[in-house]
């Protein structure tokens, strides 16, 4: 345990935890944007690419071939992270996590205070008449997903490459990172625009960056803490 995180939240009073990929590669889920030996072999086109609104419109057949492979892992469960962080906000001590993650893990752990930046695989949508449609719908339907009702492409509600932010989340993330006093960062490179670019709205006293490799706002930081997030922040 490091005593000087510990020092840190418990002085705090409005502490806010903002998190990446690595929360949740802990507890089995890949990072999609990784490409193993194999990937080549399975995919024609970068993840990036796939993961596009242009590419969802052109070849929306594939695009829901890589999502159901890559981005649905219904076996994983919320690691020592996610489980500390629920315990924080129950103990009335973290006010919000603002998480570009899309695997809902952290409500899974307890959290209620939870602004999902890029969306959820949980939640999906009839583009056609807003009808909503559990993950099972997607993971259990071959080709193009389609609305029982309407027969429209039932989207899941995650935030595509080439698409903006849900506005009410931006806001509410925005409002969350700027009343805090203590910003734990973590499992994160920033790397991903805009939503790394969240971090410019905190005013607060102490920035606390965790993650296995160097970031961008490590010189800022009143703590840098380097390794795996669920050793450090779970312990």
């Amino acid at each position: 345990m490091d005593q000087r995180l510990e020092r840190l939240i418990a002085q705090s009073k409005s502490m806010v935890f903002f998190g990446g990929a690595g929360v949740s590669t802990e507890s089995g889920i890949p990072d999609f944007r990784s490409q193993d030996g194999l990937y080549r072999q399975q995919w024609s086109c970068p993840p990036e690419q796939i993961i596009s609104r242009s590419f969802f419109e052109r070849d929306p057949e594939e695009f829901f071939r890589f999502y159901r492979a890559k981005l649905i892992v219904k076996a994983a469960a919320p690691g020592a992270a996610h489980r500390r962080l629920a315990a924080l906000e129950a103990g009335g001590k973290l006010r919000a996590v603002v998480t570009q993650n899309i695997d809902g893990l952290h409500q899974a752990a307890g959290s209620r205070a939870v602004w999902e930046l890029h969306g959820s695989v949980l939640r999906n949508y009839c583009m056609g008449c807003g009808r909503f449609y559990p993950v099972e719908y997607i993971e259990h339907s071959t080709g193009v997903p389609r609305c029982e009702a309407c027969g429209g492409i039932v989207k899941p509600d995650v935030v595509l490459y080439e698409e903006a932010l849900d506005e009410r989340v931006l806001e509410g993330a925005v409002r969350a990172i700027a009343a805090a006093d203590l910003l734990i960062v973590g499992g994160t490179s920033l790397a991903v625009y805009p939503a790394a670019g969240l971090l410019r709205y905190f005013g607060g006293s102490e920035l606390v960056v965790i993650n296995a490799t160097p970031t961008p706002a490590d010189a800022g930081a009143s703590l840098v803490l380097q390794g795996k997030i669920g050793r450090i922040l779970g312990e």
